[in-house]
């Protein structure tokens, strides 16, 4: 089984969203997807006007892909915007 890393940038709908609530609700996302992945990373990326996006990085069964994240994050309270932004193999 091939495993691949996937980094998802999620961009909240406005300033106002809790981030800590939106983290919680994108990992509940990313595990009912993908199951068990190991650890999530989070990492937040100032935008601008007090916007910040949350980029979540994690390794994954590639053969599941990466299109089902997107569908459900859009589908998220709070989130504008999901978009994956890497998508690689991963040795070992």
């Amino acid at each position: 089984m091939a495993k691949a890393m996937l980094v998802v940038k999620i961009m909240p709908d406005s300033t106002d969203v809790d981030l800590v609530s939106l983290e919680g609700r994108v990992r509940d996302v990313i595990l009912e997807i993908y199951g068990e992945v190991g650890e999530i990373r989070k990492e937040e990326e100032p935008i601008g006007f007090g916007l910040i996006a949350l980029k979540f990085t994690f390794i994954m069964d590639e053969t599941i892909g990466s299109d089902a994240i997107e569908a459900a994050l859009a589908e998220v309270d709070g989130i504008g915007n999901a978009q994956v932004v890497d998508f690689r193999r991963t040795l070992g």
